[in-house]
């Protein structure tokens, strides 16, 4: 698995996780919210699997991989 999420990429998924996770405890208070655990999963280890099929590669330490 080589990374292909950036670090500005990295920061907002970051970012976006933590937001809708909180919407479970404030805000509608429903279970969808738990699908920000996807992009602070991805953000952690540094690997999109959408990003590969789609041959998107944020990492400036990478070329885009086909």
């Amino acid at each position: 698995m080589n990374r292909n999420v950036g670090t500005l990429d990295r920061i907002l998924r970051i970012i976006v996780g933590v937001a809708l996770i909180a919407l479970v405890f404030v805000g509608p208070k429903t279970a969808w919210g738990w699908i920000g655990v996807i992009p602070l999963v991805t953000a952690f280890i540094g690997f999109c699997p959408a990003y590969r099929l789609l041959g998107i590669c944020t990492n400036a330490g990478k070329s885009k991989q086909a």
